[in-house]
């Protein structure tokens, strides 16, 4: 237990030489350097889980991901223990606050940053639905663009598919009939259309003409039908349109395994709305709060410096550093004093040097002398 309190205690940035002589504040730096270690924890999976969707697919992607969530975590740690421990107590609250400020923006920041791959995994099966609708709908809509297109581009040859189409119906139609006819004309029965002579005559000869006819004609048109036909998926299969075909359940469903963390991140934001539009509202808080919390969680141990009362390790804390500033200026002056001593101990000696000199010279000589 003692070398897990020292661990929460450097985690927290306190001066543990200090803290130590002071009981009642150890458990205040134990939270705070329990929070700072959760969060970078936190971190570091959260880094980690986005990373393994970036290189999703790469036999490196886990090495990839581990690196990454150790260093991650490492870069939170480190800012979040120099976040709270550069709060000075010894200042009054607004400054403290005023402090605080722009530390605490970038702990927002970071909490968003760590909360958003997480909120993925946690809603990693509404995502992988959301994901599979939305490609469906991708390629359905993708097909039905190329439907319109190859429509516009062979317009004439479509219609005039269609109209073959329609006199082949109209001749099977008349064809039947006429047939029905003849037999009728055969046999003998009298109607409106027959003459009612038994036996094959001129009259059953005429409505035989006019069958063979229709079903020449039929023949004729069938063939061009097939030829179009012909022409038309040979168009499609050039044009690409032959290949699209809408997706399976097992296709989507890797999809949807192999989607990239921007596709997972738009999926995630389009859970807190409905399919006409308006919003989600469960949906949406249920999200909401999930980062609020993350956010919350990497702000609390710059709160929780804040709200605590300024205690003897703070105090004990100032006079430390008050000292080693004041040491430091005096070792300053000191250093400077002998530095001045030892320069005038040197401009003296010149100054003897120059005065012997001068002393051997003759008045002639001392014309052209530097005296500078």
């Amino acid at each position: 237990m003692n070398k897990i309190t020292q661990f929460f205690w450097f985690c927290s940035g306190a001066h543990t030489g200090t803290l130590k002589r002071f009981p009642t504040e150890q458990n205040k730096y134990v939270g705070i350097g329990a929070t700072i270690f959760f969060t970078a924890l936190f971190a570091s999976l959260s880094g980690g889980y986005a990373m393994y969707f970036v290189f999703s697919g790469s036999p490196f992607a886990v090495v990839f991901a581990i690196l990454f969530g150790i260093l991650w975590g490492l870069a939170i740690f480190n800012m979040d223990r120099y976040i709270v421990s550069s709060i000075n107590k010894s200042g009054s609250t607004n400054r403290q606050v005023l402090q605080a400020t722009p530390r605490i923006i970038l702990a927002i920041m970071i909490g968003v940053v760590i909360s958003r791959p997480l909120e993925l995994k946690l809603f990693d099966k509404e995502i992988r639905q959301k994901l599979k609708s939305s490609y469906l709908n991708s390629q359905r809509s993708k097909i039905d663009t190329l439907n319109k297109t190859f429509a516009r581009k062979y317009t004439l040859e479509l219609e005039k598919i269609a109209g073959l189409k329609a006199e082949q119906d109209s001749l099977i139609k008349e064809i039947k009939d006429s047939r029905f006819v003849l037999n009728q004309e055969i046999f003998g029965d009298k109607t409106n259309q027959t003459s009612g002579q038994t036996g094959f005559g001129t009259y059953a000869k005429q409505k035989e003409s006019v069958l063979k006819q229709k079903e020449e004609r039929l023949a004729f048109v069938r063939a061009e039908l097939q030829k179009m036909d012909d022409f038309i998926n040979n168009r499609k299969d050039f044009d690409g349109l032959s290949s699209q075909r809408m997706f399976s359940g097992k296709q989507l469903d890797s999809l949807s395994n192999v989607a990239g963390f921007a596709d997972r991140n738009w999926a995630l934001g389009q859970l807190s709305f409905k399919e006409d539009g308006t919003r989600d509202l469960d949906t949406y808080l249920a999200i909401s709060f999930i980062g609020f919390l993350f956010i919350l969680f990497e702000c609390l141990p710059v709160f929780v410096k804040l709200m605590s009362n300024r205690g003897p390790y703070d105090i004990a804390l100032q006079n430390v550093e008050d000292s080693v500033i004041h040491g430091s200026y005096k070792d300053r002056d000191y250093d400077i004093s002998v530095t001045d001593g030892i320069y005038e101990t040197r401009v003296d000696t010149e100054i003897d040097k120059q005065k012997q000199i001068i002393r051997g010279k003759s008045a002639k000589e001392l014309q052209g002398y530097p005296w500078d």
